[in-house]
């Protein structure tokens, strides 16, 4: 048969895809639909509004650019994120934009995020046997209701964030798929590849997804040679999807620096423009096989930073660990005692749809870990969680409703009081009411176009959107600092020459720091002049997260609004000798160090800053953050966690390479000199 005729065999019988059911699942199914819907629409009013960290630096800013051609004034705007497709955020920027109350732009992505639960319902219908009536409706409930405790969706319920709204084309890609398993349709598994490719292009860590959807092609109940075309088939549907919707970018990417997935793949692409040293966040990556073996444990702890930033505490992988050992353990059992059950047509296919999701589930499941281990990523495959915990329990107990019915009361009751009482609900909780941004932005700052250098590791893009039309954005000291040289220098130079003198500084604050504004720009002779200074005025504002080094500094109370300051930019070349000599010897000791402990130092040889006596350098990868300040040698987390570690003299690193002890422990990052005898 060939891939033509198998597409037209499901047209000659009956489908076997029981979700599409006359009668009184039917009506069930548009109860649930509604119901998921109403739901979302109340948390979300009832949480608030949501002003993350994310959306204030490049979300916003992203959207923006999608609409307003931004690569001929901007550089590195919102740092590296300033390049990711940023499609998937145009329409939050187009309601925000047309000037939508934040209350309405709440409900539209809360109703459009609330399809996932639709989709779970559905996924659970398909590892349902058409023969259950009356089980199906309690499982597919359950499931929908267990997909809803998950807490990252609920942090996600109704704000821009894009993990849940591109986690929609990647279940409904997986919900194909699984038709396909039970009634191998080739529409399926195009239109499955297709989906999973537009999601890949609006989210690249949607990858992940994509790539472990082959292994549902697998357990197609078709002979090999029929499986290698559907194979084929979907690899080509999945490359479609991407060029579709990210070809567009990619071309401009690719245009504009020679990568088409800047800045990401640059140690394949090599533009000059970056380091070409792979990004890779450690954060939430396991440090082991014992820490990844103990990960579905270890997310029932309701702290933060376990598999995500916020506490998120998820019991369902736990559960599915212990329920599975429960299946096999009872599997084992009756092919001891020889004992079969009987399966009907429907049920076999059931079967086969619930052994292909369980494989869906460890494939995806180990990608996420090696990948990231960030459970914001992870969004579809927690869905899919919901429908195998369920599954399992109504499988184990089917001879005993009532204990069934106790264990689901149990799983369901447990999480949602982790849900309630032990997770954050919100990045940063707002207060409905007026428009998703307040900003009070000087006349001066509203009317004339000025290039912005930005100081921040958070970088504020989200004020292009607000400030003059023609301004110019470039995130010089952040999360990625730019230097003066190269062709990222020669970038810079342009634009400030374009500008000049048109030039400004912007930082988050509300006085000016004149030591850390001028240290900041002195690498591109530089300086601040305070007689021209402007307060920006963010209402709701995030959390304020900087790197901090040396000793501690003191953490701003969370208040109702946010102060940015700007002041007017002149070139001085004053004192550029002495400044070239002390970054000279900076360099030479922080290179050392980085030689000395390349897994605690990644990516190596980034741009130095200067910040009044202290030359710093943040790590991306290890997020950590070293640097030199009155001769000594330091390092920490660039998150401020824990205490510094102190490597010695500068002049000693300057004469040669010192022997260091350093590598990871317990999920954090140490270094010592060989002869130290303090402990990590």
């Amino acid at each position: 048969m060939s891939l033509g005729e198998d597409a037209l065999d499901p047209i000659r019988r009956p489908a076997q895809f029981p979700a599409v059911v006359s009668g009184n699942f039917a009506v069930d199914r548009l109860y649930v639909y509604a119901a998921c819907t109403a739901l979302a629409l109340l948390c979300t009013y009832v949480l608030g509004k949501d002003m993350p960290w994310d959306m204030l630096h490049y979300h916003l800013y992203a959207g923006f650019s999608a609409i307003h051609d931004r690569f001929a004034q901007d550089y590195f705007a919102a740092g590296p994120q300033s390049y990711f497709n940023p499609y998937v955020h145009m329409p939050f920027y187009a309601l925000v934009s047309a000037g939508v109350p934040a209350l309405a732009i709440g409900a539209l992505l809360a109703v459009v995020q609330s399809t996932v639960l639709w989709l779970t319902f559905e996924l659970a219908a398909c590892v349902s046997a058409a023969d259950e009536q009356r089980s199906r409706v309690l499982l597919c409930s359950c499931a929908v209701a267990l997909a809803f405790l998950n807490p990252i969706y609920i942090q996600e319920l109704g704000s821009g964030l894009a993990d849940v709204t591109t986690a929609v084309p990647v279940l409904a890609g997986w919900l194909l798929l699984a038709m396909a398993v039970r009634a191998p349709r080739a529409a399926y598994v195009a239109w499955a590849g297709l989906l999973l490719g537009a999601a890949t292009a609006l989210k690249l860590t949607n990858a992940t997804h994509a790539m472990a959807a082959f292994v549902m092609l697998v357990m197609l109940p078709r002979p090999m040679a029929v499986l290698v075309r559907y194979v084929a088939g979907f690899a080509g549907a999945l490359a479609l999807g991407f060029v579709l919707v990210g070809g567009p970018w990619c071309y401009r990417l690719m245009r504009e620096f020679g990568n088409p997935f800047f800045p990401l793949m640059n140690g394949v692409f090599r533009s000059p423009e970056f380091t070409v040293a792979p990004l890779h966040s450690y954060r939430f990556i396991p440090q082991d096989l014992g820490a990844a073996l103990w990960r579905p444990f270890a997310m029932l702890d309701p702290v933060p930073m376990v598999h995500v930033e916020l506490r998120a505490p998820d019991l369902r992988y736990a559960a599915l660990v212990v329920l599975g050992a429960a299946l096999l353990v009872r599997w084992l059992w009756r092919r001891r005692q020889q004992t079969q059950v009987a399966r009907t047509p429907s049920t076999a296919a059931a079967q086969r749809v619930l052994t292909t999701l369980a494989l869906l589930l460890v494939v995806d499941w180990v990608a996420y870990l090696c990948a990231s281990g960030n459970s914001r990523y992870f969004l579809p495959m927690a869905s899919v969680a919901a429908v195998l915990a369920v599954t399992l329990v109504m499988r184990l107990f089917a001879a005993r409703p009532r204990v069934r019915n106790y264990v689901l009361c149990v799983i369901l009751g447990a999480q949602a009081f982790q849900t309630c009482m032990g997770a954050d609900h919100r990045w940063n909780p707002a207060p409905w009411g007026g428009p998703w941004f307040k900003v009070d932005m000087p006349p001066k700052l509203a009317t004339q176009p000025y290039l912005y250098l930005t100081i921040g590791v958070q970088s504020n893009a989200f004020l292009a959107a607000f400030l003059a039309r023609g301004s110019g954005l470039i995130n010089f000291s952040g999360g990625y600092a730019l230097g003066p040289r190269g062709v990222s220098g020669q970038r810079i130079e342009a634009l400030i020459r374009k500008y000049d003198p048109n030039l400004r500084v912007l930082a988050r604050g509300r006085e000016p720091n004149r030591l850390l504004f001028d240290g900041a720009l002195q690498r591109f002779a530089l300086r601040v002049d305070m007689s021209d200074c402007q307060t920006i005025i963010e209402h709701d504002p995030p959390a304020d997260i900087e790197a901090s080094f040396g000793t501690a500094t003191p953490q701003n109370p969370p208040t109702d609004v946010s102060y940015f300051v700007s002041c007017t930019v002149v070139h001085d070349v004053t004192g550029q000798a002495q400044f070239l000599a002390a970054e000279r010897d900076a360099d030479i000791a922080l290179d050392r160090l980085e030689d000395a402990c390349p897994q605690v130092f990644q990516p190596r040889r980034m741009q130095t800053e200067h910040f009044g006596s202290t030359w710093l350098r943040n790590y991306r990868n290890t997020e950590v953050a070293a640097w030199v300040d009155h001769g000594q040698v330091q390092f920490r987390s660039a998150l401020g966690q824990g205490e510094a570690f102190h490597l010695g003299r500068e002049s000693d690193w300057v004469l040669t390479p010192q022997p260091t002890v350093c590598g990871r422990r317990a999920g954090r990052y140490f270094a010592n000199l060989q002869q130290s005898k303090t402990a990590p």
